[in-house]
């Protein structure tokens, strides 16, 4: 149980990507990786450690190893997950009564499951300070929103599904505009981040601010074998990559931990898979080691990727929605996902690795496909290929409930994925 309670305090301190991203430098820090800028010429040496950062939101970490580089092993996931996303200018008056913001979403989530919970606003805000433009995190700590469902009384057929208009069902509400101050809504959320962070108003040029729910991940089930929590997908999985790469050591290979940002909506980003994030970082390791032209491309003829994003479990409602024999189960084992079409990358090559990577490290593993009939979703895996062509299987670990504002995973499950990316790490 101790990872399953590690990596819900993790996930509590990542309310927004770039939280996520600030919390697994932190560690990184603490576990005496060295950063790398992108602007600035790399100094990397055999047996160093060292991580760096693109847009905040998304980051790479890798460990070289001591004697001669035969290739890269690779485990990415992603920092977003669905939410809301705050409009500028958002504060909107309702007949000079109520208060509440302008909003759209972000990525495919589940709506419903946003109603009726304290929510708060997190993520980046960009302001002139004295040398230029800075970039800080902030986060609203407070139970400051709720979007409130509409009374049965008023809509009868609420219980029989219905389909939610986010410009006009879904805005949080913020408050009662007082009277005595008619002007007193406009422009209450920029005051209250120039509060947190001790500037003027005037100073705050750009942010990029999301909901979050304000409940705290816990351990629930008979026998505490279930996590719920929000930001599962796809915070599990960087939480066991980061916690692989930090208590393993390298040994033919470069050991590498990424972590894209806007994989919920396309990942075409300068943060996101389809990036040249990958390709631009293991070029430039492959230089600074004296890896060049052909040398470089036999390294990554070499390599292998493991793309981490969490799986569907088989659900104890809807049992018919899961293919008739490959349904994972919570706290069975890390997943190993397939699709006919390749929304997947998982080959036959790459099944056989990472079903060896399970068996050497001791740890249970089990298969997802689709229903035919289902479409489902894609992940990292295909969508970086396009960029570093390299052997890769796509993973992840079960849950219920993906893309709802509180998800349900099993706490056993996150000590299998630490155990088999470090064994992974360190082949």
């Amino acid at each position: 149980m101790d990872q399953a309670e590690k990596c819900l305090a993790f996930i509590d301190e990542s309310v927004s990507s770039y939280h996520a991203v600030e919390n697994v430098e932190k560690r990184l820090r603490e576990g005496g990786f060295l950063k790398l800028d992108e602007k600035e010429a790399w100094n990397i040496v055999p047996g160093g450690s060292y991580y760096v950062k693109r847009g905040d939101s998304s980051l790479a970490a890798f460990r070289v190893p001591e004697g001669e580089i035969k290739g890269f092993h690779v485990a990415a996931s992603h920092s977003d997950s669905p939410a809301f996303k705050v409009k500028t200018n958002p504060e909107m008056a309702v007949e000079d009564k109520y208060l509440k913001l302008n909003t759209e979403g972000y990525g495919g989530m589940l709506c419903a499951t946003w109603f009726d919970r304290c929510l708060s606003l997190a993520g980046r805000v960009v302001y002139n300070g004295h040398d230029g433009l800075v970039s800080v995190n902030v986060n609203i700590d407070e139970d400051l929103l709720i979007i409130p469902s509409l009374a049965i009384h008023m809509n009868r057929d609420a219980n029989k599904g219905t389909e939610f208009n986010m410009q006009t069902q879904m805005l949080p509400f913020l408050g009662a505009l007082k009277e005595e101050y008619p002007d007193r809504g406009k422009g209450v959320v920029k005051e209250k981040i120039s509060d947190i962070l001790g500037i003027k108003e005037d100073e705050i040029l750009g942010s990029d601010l999301f909901l979050y729910v304000r409940e705290k991940g816990k351990l629930g089930g008979l026998e505490k074998e279930l996590m719920i929590s929000p930001r599962l997908d796809d915070l599990e999985c960087v939480y066991a990559s980061m916690e692989a790469i930090l208590s393993s050591k390298p040994q033919n290979y470069c050991t590498m931990c990424i972590i894209f940002d806007n994989e919920e909506v396309g990942s075409h980003t300068r943060q996101g898979a389809a990036s040249t994030f990958l390709k631009d970082t293991l070029e430039r390791i492959g230089e600074k080691l004296g890896k060049t032209g052909e040398a470089y491309l036999r390294l990554l003829a070499d390599s292998f990727m493991i793309s981490a994003d969490n799986a569907h479990a088989l659900h104890p409602n809807y049992p018919e929605k899961a293919d008739p024999e490959n349904r994972p189960l919570l706290n069975r084992g890390i997943v190993i996902k397939y699709h006919g079409s390749q929304r997947y990358t998982t080959d036959g090559y790459s099944e056989a690795v990472m079903k060896s990577l399970c068996k050497e490290a001791g740890v249970p593993y089990q298969e997802f496909h689709n229903r035919s009939d289902i479409a489902g979703g894609s992940t990292l895996g295909n969508v970086s290929a396009g960029q570093v062509s390299i052997p890769a299987v796509d993973i992840g670990l079960p849950q219920l409930a993906m893309h709802s504002a509180v998800e349900t995973a099993g706490s056993r499950d996150v000590e299998y994925l630490v155990q088999a990316i470090r064994k992974f790490y360190e082949k």
